[in-house]
């Protein structure tokens, strides 16, 4: 967020954070609260029970509490979904992605 990321948040840019209930709990919150400052538009990744998250974020993904370690691979799943849909509704093809040529092995 340091340095040149910070700058380019303004009210039309959505910054997608992802804040679960871990040890970086309280340095993302004040990245949030950053965020939040420069009028970014917050889609914040955070477990179901999270009032804080709730009450500064533009739109929140639950995710359920689960041991640190799980952590990346449980917020990843939203995300994956996130980026799927925003593909669809800018009319991407999702099947065949542009300047993707398929890569073939041969022996």
């Amino acid at each position: 967020m340091k340095h040149g990321p910070i700058a380019l948040i303004d009210k039309n840019m959505p910054v997608v954070v992802i804040c679960p209930k871990d040890n970086a709990y309280g340095k993302i919150l004040g990245n949030i609260a950053e965020v939040k400052a420069r009028r970014g538009r917050l889609i914040v990744i955070a477990n179901e029970d999270d009032l804080e998250v709730a009450k500064v974020a533009d739109h929140v993904i639950t995710i359920p509490h689960t041991l640190d370690i799980f952590y990346p691979t449980l917020s990843v799943i939203p995300l994956q979904l996130l980026a799927y849909h925003m593909a669809v509704l800018r009319g991407c093809d999702i099947d065949q992605p542009r300047n993707l040529a398929k890569s073939v092995t041969v022996e």
